[in-house]
């Protein structure tokens, strides 16, 4: 898939837990863990708005194409 997520990357910089994050912005942490490995099918704008706010980030910190 050309979208390369790269919120543990994010994660790790912040210093902050996936449990962390899920509960700030108000998902289960399952569903995180489908958005960090890439296995999601899409993502809601508010979900991504959330993360980058709670991150103190950009889209474009997270999500990343890479041509096939």
């Amino acid at each position: 898939m050309p979208i390369i997520v790269t919120l543990d990357v994010m994660l790790a910089k912040r210093k902050m837990k996936s449990k962390d994050l899920a509960d700030i912005i108000g998902i289960t942490t399952a569903n995180l863990s489908i958005l960090k490995s890439g296995k999601a099918k899409a993502v809601r704008f508010s979900t991504l708005e959330a993360i980058c706010k709670a991150m103190d980030c950009q889209p474009s910190d997270i999500l990343e194409y890479v041509e096939d």
